[in-house]
């Protein structure tokens, strides 16, 4: 990759002109430098999907009896070695691992990090819409700047909103990341670009461990839970321990005390398979939590199948010269402008869950409405225009229904709501999306009808998320869960809100 580039087009072909597959080892990077097959090139490039899917319900339940701040910390660890690891790989099998590693990483934020910004964004906007500082962009004193008035517009947005600037870093990441990998691996090496991420990133796993831990509504405080697990790691007659015995006897008792910790331990870790069964019987049971993941799920495999088969369908309908970049260009652009809109959307709507499943489903089916119509014309700018308005509508369904995920279940249930969640729209919805459009175009060989086909799902996933909508929604953000004590409750406050109504750490004694 460190081999100088030509000005000739045809040094640099598009992904999908032949010329691509002729690369020589120093233009294809991993796979040049590995000898790599284009199914292995395939599989490591979905390699992370295997550590995500099986460690995400495993954080999630692990929450329950470990800190979820700290599990944080160890999942950013486990990334950080992990891309260390893809930068001093040596064969196929070792950078393998050490990206579904990543995906072991990834699945701590996956499980964790939603529930965390659920809790701590502020709950409602003020003055109408997060608009109650608009004045600033209107008629700004002086010595206050443009930046400062957009930072306490950014304050003032609501849960929601803050729920899809966090769903916005993926289209981010995925943009940052191609300009990123391009940057490094071209001037030095790709190995290089896996090292830097991991040393950039290694202060913020530390910070998991050294920082005070946040509270997680409906799970108890690790001080709480250390009180609760002391007199039981004592046992009985234990604490009772006589100053003046042998120092054999002292070392005997330390010895039990030990030994009763480790038969805790081993109960608590067989207890933790019977607890996740019990869990999952609660969240299978739960209809709008159902209803909102098939939704998702059929959603999730339409755009799954865009981001795959896009670029090659643009290019064999409209003969796009470069429908690599234009496809992403527009996923890019419209992931973040769609995903920021909807949560924005959602709570001047008043954010509840009947409210997002009638966003879910009027975004969608007019989204589904563009795109399928953007497939039936001839016209390549009328194509870009239509699709660019579909997908910025289809994208801002990613906070309206992660919203629901975690208001339609209890406080204690969210961090295994999200996993599951993400686990089943990946197994049901984008991996088995791109073969299958694959086999459907195999047998009709016309990638309009493949495209229109698979675009007329969308209208399924809107149909069942207006279901939704007749259900007896019941927010269960604010129910009391029995390992959480009202007084914890009562004293949890958003990091997001203003201090003037903040509850003193030592109030006054009267």
């Amino acid at each position: 990759m460190a081999e100088t580039r030509t000005g000739d087009p045809a040094s640099n072909p598009s992904w999908f002109t032949p010329k691509r597959s002729r690369c020589n080892s120093k233009q294809c990077g991993i796979q040049g430098d590995f000898d790599l097959s284009n199914f292995q090139d395939g599989v490591l490039s979905s390699a992370f999907m295997v550590g995500l899917l099986v460690a995400s319900p495993i954080f999630a339940s692990l929450a329950k009896s470990h800190n979820p701040f700290r599990l944080i910390g160890v999942g950013l660890s486990f990334w950080t070695f992990a891309t260390a690891g893809c930068g001093s790989s040596f064969d196929f099998w070792s950078i393998a691992i050490f990206r579904m590693l990543v995906g072991v990483g990834e699945a701590s934020f996956v499980s964790l990090a939603a529930p965390f910004i659920d809790d701590n964004a502020p709950v409602t906007q003020s003055q109408g819409c997060g608009l109650g500082r608009i004045d600033f962009f209107v008629s700004s004193q002086m010595g206050k700047s443009l930046w400062n008035c957009l930072i306490l517009w950014i304050l003032e947005l609501g849960k929601t909103a803050w729920l899809a600037m966090f769903y916005m870093c993926i289209p981010t990441g995925i943009a940052l990341g191609y300009v990123y990998g391009g940057f490094v691996g071209d001037r030095f090496n790709w190995r290089y670009a896996f090292w830097s991420e991991a040393f950039f990133m290694l202060p913020f796993a530390v910070l998991g461990f050294v920082m005070k831990p946040l509270p997680l509504k409906g799970f108890a405080p690790a001080e709480s839970k250390s009180k609760t697990v002391g007199p039981e790691t004592e046992g009985p007659g234990l604490s009772d321990v006589n100053c003046d015995v042998l120092i054999g006897n002292e070392l005997m008792s330390i010895n039990a005390s030990n030994k009763a910790s480790k038969s805790q331990g081993a109960f608590k870790m067989c207890n933790q398979l019977p607890r996740f069964l019990i869990d999952m019987k609660m969240l299978l049971l739960d209809k709008v939590y159902v209803v909102n993941v098939l939704g998702y799920v059929a959603y999730n495999f339409v755009i799954g199948a865009y981001s795959y088969w896009g670029p090659k369908a643009g290019y064999n309908i409209y003969h796009m010269s470069n429908a690599d970049m234009t496809f992403g260009g527009i996923t890019i652009a419209c992931g973040i402008i769609g995903t920021i809109a909807g949560g924005y959307i959602l709570d001047c709507m008043n954010a509840t869950i009947p409210n997002a499943f009638k966003l879910l489903s009027v975004v969608t089916i007019l989204g589904a409405i563009f795109c399928f119509i953007s497939f039936c014309v001839k016209s390549l700018y009328g194509f870009i225009a239509l699709f660019s308005v579909g997908e910025l509508l289809v994208f801002a369904t990613q906070a309206p229904v992660n919203y629901v995920c975690l208001h339609c279940v209890r406080p204690s249930l969210r961090p295994l709501s999200m996993a599951i969640s993400t686990v089943s729209i990946h197994i049901f919805g984008d991996v088995p999306s791109a073969p299958l459009v694959g086999i459907l175009q195999d047998h009709v060989n016309n990638w309009r009808e493949t495209t229109l086909i698979l675009t007329s799902i969308l209208f399924l996933a809107a149909g069942i998320w207006f279901v939704g909508v007749f259900l007896n929604c019941e927010d269960r953000f604010n129910e009391e869960c029995g390992n959480q004590s009202k007084q914890s409750m009562a004293t949890t406050k958003p990091l997001l809100e203003g201090d003037e109504d903040e509850i003193p750490d030592n109030p006054p004694e009267p």
